[in-house]
């Protein structure tokens, strides 16, 4: 999700124009074809960089999640980051996702690049029906989308697919999605709709079905391991900066961990951050001699979901895409918090505001090495120019009223100019090893031989 504030001053990678990677009947249907959207309107009117919320002078509101962790350090002692971000973003009473709440768009707490338009979400499937192409093109294909938000992506990707006939049985969906509060939302945004009311044995694996507007059945699942195991192409659009982390301090008696702990005193807030007395099995297992940052940060769950990544693409075939905003091993101190288009403190009203840190890319890619070859990461800007956004733009402003092509360079130049989305937002792309040397000589679509 766009949590990221003070963007002013990274500078723009210079974007490949005219080495766009794409099979030639796609780039032709993109030019020549409305894709099934016609003229975007889906645009936030306004920038969504706000400034930071002054300090408050007294203490931050209580609410039901707070008492819950207080009463749990209370019992156990502080709390690491990684323990106190998976209780305020899913607790199944008082998290964040739990609550119901639109989180997304101009009265939620954020805006994702699919919302802001659609050429966003077809750039995507070009792609995905490039790469599908020049792996043979296997079918059934599966489709798998990790935190599909409001689903806004794969239906966007869904109406482009249908234009190469993979619609219907030649294509299932598989959603991984923890809130079945978001899951009433996807399966509203992408069956038109209509909830379905298909009874599941207590033998299936997922917790919900039913069948997408064009016409190919979609289930959701809390985890990838219940996913059938197929050939499959894998989506992560701002998945990884919500998965928990450790957050561990270098200091003269070595690696300790910043942990969290209750306030009594006269602090902003009922929480507060404190440093481990000593070292902690994360800093035992995570931290690397080479490693000179002062601060790192880094999460379990993405190390054990790259792994399973990388296993299932090596065995069953496929290829995954990899969205977030993020660094190559080199940031430090990334951990905050996002409330009403504001960056908010994290430890303040806990429940109320989303919880994010940046993505090391560079520690997604070792996950992988051993099985897996990597492409990127890339910056938004150039994937999306690389992949023909602006052929798209131009195309679709010929159809547009004058009010309609404002919309549309707004929406583009959010998404790709350097002080927007375009420089910190990167696609990152995991491929079976063994076609390490095919994808030498036909590299993959949008990445320009970025190859690791």
């Amino acid at each position: 999700m766009m949590r990221q504030l003070g963007w002013f001053g990274f500078r723009g990678r210079k974007s490949c124009v005219g080495q766009v990677l794409v099979l030639p009947q796609v780039t032709k249907l993109l030019a020549e074809r409305s894709l099934g959207n016609g003229c975007h309107k889906r645009l936030l009117a306004t920038s969504p960089f706000t400034a930071t919320q002054s300090p408050q002078s007294s203490k931050s509101p209580e609410t039901p999640l707070l008492k819950q962790l207080q009463s749990r350090i209370k019992f156990s002692g502080p709390l690491t980051i990684h323990d106190y971000m998976k209780e305020v973003l899913i607790n199944p009473i008082s998290g964040y996702y739990s609550t119901g709440k639109d989180m997304f768009g101009t009265h939620g707490d954020y805006i994702t690049s699919p919302e802001i338009s659609p050429m966003f979400g077809e750039m995507v499937a070009i792609w995905i029906i490039s790469e599908w192409y020049k792996l043979g093109s296997p079918q059934p294909l599966q489709l798998v989308e990790f935190g599909p938000g409001r689903g806004t992506l794969m239906h966007d990707v869904l109406v482009v697919l249908k234009n190469f006939g993979l619609y219907g049985d030649n294509l299932s969906v598989q959603l991984i999605e923890v809130s079945e509060e978001l899951s009433v939302k996807q399966e509203k945004k992408l069956c038109n709709g209509v909830s379905s009311n298909k009874e599941q044995s207590q033998d299936e694996l997922y917790y919900k079905t039913s069948t997408t507007s064009t016409g190919s059945p979609v289930f959701w699942y809390r985890h990838l391991s219940l996913v059938p195991k197929a050939f499959t192409i894998y989506l992560a659009h701002e998945f990884f900066d919500v998965l928990p982390i450790h957050k561990l301090h270098r200091t003269k008696e070595g690696w300790r961990e910043i942990l969290i702990d209750m306030d009594e005193g006269d602090g902003p807030h009922h929480l507060r951050y404190v440093l481990s007395n000593n070292p902690t099995p994360a800093t035992k297992i995570f931290t690397e001699p080479e490693d000179t940052r002062e601060c790192i940060e880094v999460s379990p769950e993405a190390a054990v979901l790259c792994k399973e990544l990388a296993s299932r693409i090596e065995e069953d075939g496929g290829i995954a895409l990899i969205i977030d905003y993020g660094h190559n091993g080199v940031d430090t101190d990334t951990f905050r918090a996002f409330k009403n288009h504001k960056q908010h403190d994290p430890l303040s009203e806990p429940g109320t505001a989303d919880l994010t840190a940046d993505v090391d890319f560079d520690f997604l890619k070792k996950q992988v090495k051993e099985k897996l070859v990597t492409f990127g990461p890339v910056t938004q800007s150039s994937f999306l120019i690389n992949m023909g956004m602006e052929t798209r733009l131009h195309n679709l402003m010929k159809q547009c009223k004058p009010e309609e092509k404002k919309n549309l360079i707004s929406g583009f130049r959010m998404l790709t100019e350097p002080k927007q989305m375009g420089e910190k937002f990167k696609f990152l792309a995991f491929y079976p090893a063994v076609v390490k040397d095919f994808l030498l000589k036909y590299p993959p679509a949008g990445f320009f031989r970025n190859l690791d």
